[in-house]
């Protein structure tokens, strides 16, 4: 089994994020042969874009950051998400940037398909706007020997 098969497969949800290892992440409609979705004369058939292993581990890792811990709770997953909403509102100190980054480590840890520690976690504070946090995170997956980094802005 390759590493592109243990770490997964999903359709592509982030057209405007991009990571070290998705930054072809768009929902571009793909041509796919043998496949009819339209049945219209003179439109072709289109499937949407997938992505697969360290793209596909990449978008989750941003999805499960982006998502409010506990919105998916009706569908069986209270505990999927980050807490990283808690901090839209606040003021932005020096303690509320350990906090975002003791949010986005919890997030990490909840990943099963990466080490429970990140491998870095460095805020770019020259980025930042009065209003945001900018850090970029590399997490180990756990299949493969080299980390998957990805870059996110949090709005305050």
């Amino acid at each position: 089994m390759s590493v592109a098969d243990r770490l997964g497969t999903d359709l592509t949800v982030l057209p405007h994020f991009a990571a070290d290892d998705a930054t072809a992440a768009d929902l571009v409609k793909r041509w796919t042969p043998g496949r009819v979705w339209i049945d219209q004369p003179g439109l072709q058939a289109m499937d949407a874009a997938t992505l697969n292993g360290r793209e596909n581990l990449a978008q989750a890792m941003i999805l499960r950051l982006l998502t409010p811990r506990g919105s998916l709770a009706q569908l069986g997953h209270a505990a999927y998400g980050s807490r990283l909403h808690e901090l839209i509102g606040r003021r932005k100190t020096s303690a509320l940037r350990n906090l975002c980054r003791a949010f986005v480590l919890e997030a990490v840890a909840q990943e099963p398909r990466v080490e429970s520690t990140a491998v870095s976690l460095d805020f770019d504070e020259q980025a930042e706007r009065f209003d945001s946090f900018v850090f970029t995170l590399a997490v180990q997956p756990v299949t493969d020997a080299d980390p998957v980094a990805l870059g996110l802005e949090v709005g305050l």
